[in-house]
């Protein structure tokens, strides 16, 4: 059977999603990205470069409630220009269950936890005893307009034989960020810490609509 298995609670697409997040831009090497141990199988050597993003979002509203999620696409892929989502962890079984059978998103189920003071975020992912991901991020200074119109996202994602094309669109106010602490498991995600981000954001409010897919098996 292709395609990942209908959730027990399924909430079809399209979903409409509101919340806060974090966008670092980066340029990753393709030699990195080509060889790199964890990149899904169907991805291997067909890294053409381009931006890249990690993604940490604080989602207030979503069909399947609130949820917190970390999130790597790192470039364009062969053929087509594709970006796909190679590694994400949520704090909520049911946005990843949904997150899979929807789009074909590789989600998995991971206590997140996110707090903000003045100026600051503090987000850690994993378990307490065997920590994934862990950063500080600072902001500050004047709010300025974020849209998918000026960084769009194309996405192509398979799972368990069968293929999702998916275009979000989303939107929000920015503010410029910094990396005050970055600290990640190779062994579990992707070590982007030994890259410097082109720009670093802070998004608060957005909104972003996912549409439903079009599919392919």
């Amino acid at each position: 059977m292709n395609g990942p298995q209908k959730p027990e609670s399924h909430y079809p697409p399209p979903w409409q999603l509101k919340g806060e997040g974090i966008i670092l831009l980066y340029r990753f090497p393709k030699k990195w990205i080509n060889e790199h141990p964890l990149i899904p199988q169907y991805l291997k050597g067909q890294f053409k470069g381009g931006f890249g993003y990690l993604m940490l979002v604080n989602y207030y509203d979503s069909p399947v409630g609130p949820y917190k999620e970390l999130l790597l696409i790192p470039g364009k892929f062969k053929p087509e220009n594709k970006q796909s989502i190679t590694h994400i962890i949520v704090n909520s079984e049911n946005s990843t269950q949904n997150g899979r059978y929807n789009w074909g998103i590789p989600k998995i189920t991971l206590p997140i936890i996110w707090e903000s003071s003045k100026g600051m975020d503090s987000i850690g992912v994993g378990e307490e005893d065997e920590p994934i991901f862990f950063c500080k991020i600072s902001y500050k200074g004047f709010s300025f307009p974020v849209s998918t119109k000026i960084l769009p996202l194309k996405l192509y994602q398979e799972w368990n034989g069968k293929g999702f094309k998916t275009e979000p669109k989303g939107s929000g106010w920015g503010k410029l960020a910094k990396i005050e602490s970055l600290k990640i498991n190779p062994k579990r995600f992707p070590d982007v810490s030994q890259f410097k981000p082109i720009l670093a954001i802070k998004v608060s409010p957005f909104n972003i609509d996912f549409p439903k897919p079009s599919t392919m098996t």
